[in-house]
């Protein structure tokens, strides 16, 4: 499966985070060009690929992941709590044959991201 696809993990709570607004973006020129928003299901994950295989492109992208909101929403938790208030990761697409898997893993202290499968 080639494309592009996320799911946020709440790593203090070892659970998926639902309702996390992610904003997908492309480079274009010197800019950064919004695609689309997207909303983390029950399961952590986008409904669909955030960029199907068929519509790869080589080039930039930006994912930023909007935890703030779902953090804040957490018991126990309050804004002096949050560290790192919306990640932006950006990464480029050389080969649009492969799969791009783009993780976040969070807590109100850190956060972090890998490339996985």
């Amino acid at each position: 499966m080639a494309g592009i696809t996320t799911h946020v993990l709440d790593a203090d709570r070892g659970r998926p985070a639902p309702g996390v607004r992610i904003d997908f973006s492309v480079r274009e020129g010197d800019a950064w060009r919004l695609v689309k928003s997207v909303v983390t299901n029950a399961d952590g994950r986008t409904d669909k690929p955030i960029l199907p295989g068929d519509e790869a492109r080589a080039g930039q992208y930006q994912l930023e992941f909007h935890i703030d909101a779902y953090l804040k929403a957490k018991p126990g938790v309050t804004e002096a709590d949050i560290f790192v208030d919306n990640p932006v990761v950006r990464f480029s697409v050389f080969d649009v044959k492969q799969h791009y898997h783009v993780p976040m893993l969070c807590t109100p202290g850190n956060c972090a991201t890998y490339r996985g499968s």
